[in-house]
């Protein structure tokens, strides 16, 4: 168990202490892996930024990611799409759906952020936790059309098998915990509450007025 996200982000800080002075980008899945990237960025010397991707919903199953979308358009289907039995009508729809939103937390975090350009750069991907992989994987697949010199994918927590989904698509993985048991992220965290797009924008704001040392 972590005892919340601001410590998990130390210890995931201290694996990745070889980037430090390097100025890596750290790029957050918001909205709950936002405050461990910003702690991550801060201890490394980096830039910190956002990466928008977002799951695709199981019809009926909304928890359950079959898949996921970037803020572009581009998707991935993961296994469980086939294993839920999903309608190419529905992946459509659901697909316009989620860049509709990705659209409208674009636009709420673009006016007082800017979104930080990978090209050449050390990226460091962070989430609070793993399940299916889908959205780390859409994260990581989108940022390699951009050619930053190296991504590492980090978070707290994942399965064996959401691990093994995303080691080929990215440079280094760097997972604290991988549980034998798995059902949610949130189980691994004595504290693990809703992270707002307001906290989101305020994080954001200050990490600009921080320069990158």
């Amino acid at each position: 168990m972590f005892r919340d996200r601001e410590q998990a982000a130390t210890l995931l800080a201290r694996r990745l202490a070889k980037y430090k002075g390097k100025n890596p980008l750290v790029l957050a899945l918001p909205r709950g892996a936002v405050q461990m990237a910003e702690i991550i960025s801060n201890a490394l010397q980096g830039e910190l930024d956002v990466v928008l991707v977002h799951k695709l919903r199981a019809p009926y199953q909304p928890e359950l990611a079959i898949g996921s979308v970037d803020e572009k358009g581009a998707v991935f289907i993961g296994r469980h799409a086939s294993l839920v039995g999903v309608a190419e009508e529905y992946l459509k729809k659901e697909t316009e759906e989620q860049v509709q939103m990705l659209k409208k937390r674009r636009a709420l975090y673009t006016p007082v952020h800017s979104p930080i350009n990978p090209a050449g750069r050390i990226v460091i991907v962070v989430d609070d936790g793993i399940a299916t992989g889908s959205s780390m994987i859409a994260a990581l697949r989108s940022l390699k059309e951009d050619k930053p010199e190296k991504i590492i994918a980090t978070a707290a927590v994942a399965p064996f098998e959401g691990l093994q989904a995303i080691k080929a698509y990215a440079d280094e993985v760097e997972v604290l915990l991988v549980p034998e048991e798995f059902y949610a992220v949130g189980q691994f965290f004595e504290e693990f509450s809703q992270v707002s797009d307001k906290e989101v924008i305020e994080i954001l704001k200050k990490s600009r007025l921080r320069k990158p040392c």
